[in-house]
């Protein structure tokens, strides 16, 4: 069996890590110097490599495999199981000069059991260090916050994270084409791990090639031409064509998660270039030359009634429904944008 490509090609080095250069300097930096705190708090987006950066900072401070432990506060929350890390904490590592703690999704801890976590902290052992790694930062404790060192994590970038697919591509003897990279990263929102698993997925489906049309169908997502259809037959107020067409993608299994960020991906680019001509600079990691050249022709439109656009969608795609109505916001939106006045 195939290893997954984000465990395969998993940075095992800073070098190797991208997108969050403004942390690996100040990392690397400390290692260099040997300023090595005794707690760390990584937060920021999933799949942007908070446990990967900790791990290579367990290693490059000298933690050897044993001494790199793993935690799951999703399912080691409680009381016991953080008394339980506080007699780990005390004994001395298996080989290296540091033993490291990193305890993922760490929000997810009991109010208790971080009174607990704080109390080792404040007198931590010499040769322990922590890393908490969260998604939610609101909601760990200003007194855990207070007494370790806060990095903040950023989304990869679409640009990154082609790259980073490329390089995969290349690895793996697969021929990627480009509209299909810039689909994969726009679905992965800014995680690498996700883009990773979106494209083990297309490699699984035992192809050579990886396509734009290939990514599609195994995403669910619409064609090209479906989302700009739906655009402009709503920017012209044809609503009952748009309905149809809306309709028929519905009706054939289209997602309509996928189908709504699409849309607004392209109705959002339209407005950057209705503001200005030269906008297609700001959105060129996203679309190809001919895809910009066709998102010009909705500018004529106004940006106003862009904007309009992209606020209604936007709002749309935040609402929970029913799986009755699961829809029912996206179509709800189009319509608004169809009957303006």
């Amino acid at each position: 069996m195939s290893q997954v490509f984000y465990r395969k090609y998993r940075p095992k080095k800073f070098e190797e890590v991208i997108g969050q250069g403004h942390i690996v300097g100040v990392l690397k930096n400390a290692v260099l110097k040997n300023r090595i705190s005794h707690a760390y708090l990584f937060a920021g987006p999933r799949g942007t490599g908070k446990t990967t950066i900790a791990r290579i900072l367990a290693k490059e401070v000298g933690c050897a495999e044993e001494d790199i432990i793993e935690i799951d506060a999703a399912s080691s929350r409680g009381i016991d199981e953080a008394k339980a890390l506080r007699e780990a904490a005390r004994t001395v590592p298996f080989k290296s000069p540091y033993k490291t703690y990193i305890i993922d999704e760490a929000h997810m801890l009991t109010k208790e059991a971080f009174n607990v976590l704080l109390k080792t902290m404040e007198e931590p052992p010499a040769h322990v260090i922590f890393v908490l790694a969260t998604t939610e930062f609101e909601k760990i404790p200003d007194t855990i916050v207070s007494r370790a060192q806060y990095f903040k994590f950023n989304k990869i970038s679409i640009a990154d994270i082609m790259r980073e697919l490329q390089m995969i591509a290349e690895a793996e003897g697969l021929k990627a084409h480009d509209d299909a990279l810039k689909l994969i990263a726009f679905f992965a929102e800014g995680s690498l791990r996700d883009a990773e698993n979106i494209m083990f997925q297309v490699f699984g489906a035992e192809e050579k090639e990886i396509r734009e049309e290939l990514v599609r169908t195994l995403l669910g997502a619409p064609e090209e031409e479906t989302v700009n259809n739906l655009i402009l037959l709503s920017l012209k107020k044809e609503v009952g064509k748009m309905l149809e067409v809306l309709d028929k993608n519905l009706a054939t299994g289209g997602d309509h998660v996928m189908l709504g960020k699409l849309i607004l991906r392209n109705l959002r680019a339209a407005y950057f270039l209705a503001l200005d001509k030269n906008a297609g600079i700001l959105i060129a990691d996203e679309f190809s030359q001919d895809e910009i050249a066709s998102l010009k022709t909705f500018s004529a439109y106004g940006a106003k009634t862009l904007e309009e656009g992209v606020r209604m969608l936007y709002e749309a795609l935040r609402l929970r429904a029913d799986d009755f109505t699961a829809s029912l916001p996206l179509e709800l939106a189009l319509i608004k944008i169809a009957t303006r006045s």
